[in-house]
């Protein structure tokens, strides 16, 4: 794809522009890298570790040193990582299916969760959702006060950082750590999980550290840096740990079982090369929040502000701009680059959804891709990108296109 010369300047002056933000960046990673080559030193791992399992995966050395990592990494006491947990949605699934009973209640303590997660819960009318279950379900939105009575109810609270597709900010450590404050005032024995998808690395400390008691990801976002092929993990207290193992895979076996398929290797690749590539992407989001902004697009969040994900929403208020948005990043993809993509309906979702995705890995959004509901104000939600410079020019690119038509 080719970008006309003054956008390739104007791209050089926004970078400049950009130095000590960059620089902020890299100095999250740098501590980031350390922590996890601590965590890998201490389970001294070894090139043996990698072995391949099949069957039942009976004494799988390197998964209980993949775990061991984890968890050290995300502040809990243990932790399940498996290739057989399919994305970020199966890990919350399996989480709540592990922890809730009938006649529980599930308190969303960050307003309403993710339309796939609105399944789950059972929100919306599906099969073998959690109210078919008889759990009970309740919400709020801590930023505009906390519900003390449902959390006094509450078996467990969640806690979703990234906006998922609203137009707000994504919560970062500090809020949620003041917020996981107020909930374990009020209700001690309350479980705070939070869904950390989008969010791990891109600051110093994870959601373990900071009092959650369950933490839950994918391994096609942040966590296998484009890597991992799939997985997804649950990290946190070792007796939450135990009882959503059952759900994994059956009572009385728990972590026991589960082959990991040769993935070993991958796995572990991807989480020792994250910091280095959630930098990447945050430096490029921080550069598309820029550029757009300055055109007159409002963006959330601001190039100059905290950022808790990798996430950058920008708002087109025309389904046109969308779409030229949307197929720019497309073109400028590895794979799929000649695709024609226009918005359909997605398994889990509601509206329309439009996606561009020319990644490596199926649904991989550390890979630079951009998705958005077919809906009013029409924003467009930018993730990923495992060079920063890919980020760079398919902004570049798209910001190219789009002025054509406004």
């Amino acid at each position: 794809m080719k970008i006309e010369n003054h956008f390739i300047e104007l791209g050089r002056d926004i970078e400049s522009s950009l130095k000590e933000y960059f620089k902020e960046v890299d100095l999250i990673r740098e501590k980031n890298f350390l922590k996890v080559l601590n965590a890998f030193q201490s389970v001294h791992l070894h090139d043996s570790d990698f072995g391949y399992t099949s069957g039942y995966g009976y004494n799988d050395i390197g998964r209980e040193k993949i775990e061991l990592i984890f968890a050290k990494i995300f502040g809990g006491e243990d932790a399940i990582v498996r290739p057989q947990i399919i994305s970020g949605t199966h890990a919350i699934a399996i989480t709540l299916f592990g922890l809730l009973r009938p006649g529980d209640l599930l308190v969303y303590a960050s307003g309403k969760p993710y339309e796939t997660g609105e399944g789950i819960i059972g929100i919306r009318e599906v099969e073998g959702s959690l109210k078919e279950y008889g759990v009970k379900y309740g919400e709020f939105n801590f930023r505009d006060g906390f519900n003390e009575d449902l959390i006094r109810e509450a078996k467990v609270v969640v806690f979703q950082r990234s906006k998922g597709y609203t137009f707000s900010d994504s919560i970062s450590i500090d809020e949620l750590e003041n917020a996981i404050k107020i909930v374990k005032a009020v209700n001690p024995n309350a479980i705070v999980m939070v869904d950390n998808c989008y969010g791990e690395f891109v600051e110093e400390k994870e959601p373990g550290d900071i009092g959650a008691d369950i933490i839950v990801g994918s391994l096609i976002k942040n966590a296998g840096a484009g890597i991992a092929i799939t997985g997804g993990y649950i990290v946190g207290r070792r007796d939450l740990i135990k009882k959503i193992s059952a759900r994994v895979t059956a009572p009385g076996v728990g972590k026991e079982i589960g082959p990991m398929l040769g993935l070993t290797r991958n796995i572990l690749q991807g989480i020792f090369f994250s910091p280095l590539v959630v930098s990447n992407a945050v430096k490029g989001a921080i550069f598309a929040s820029k550029i757009f902004e300055d055109v007159g697009f409002e963006v959330k969040p601001r190039y100059f502000e905290k950022r808790a994900d990798i996430v950058q929403a920008i708002k087109f208020g025309r389904v046109d701009l969308l779409l030229k948005f949307a197929q720019s990043i497309q073109k400028f993809s590895p794979v799929d680059a000649d695709a024609e993509i226009e918005s359909a309906p997605l398994p889990g979702y509601e509206n329309k959804i439009i996606m561009a995705a020319g990644t490596f890995v199926q649904g991989s959004s550390i890979e630079l891709s951009c998705d958005a509901p077919m809906i009013q104000p029409y924003i467009g939600y930018l993730q990923g990108g495992i060079y920063y410079e890919h980020t760079k020019y398919a902004s570049l690119y798209a910001l190219q296109e789009i002025l054509k038509i406004l």
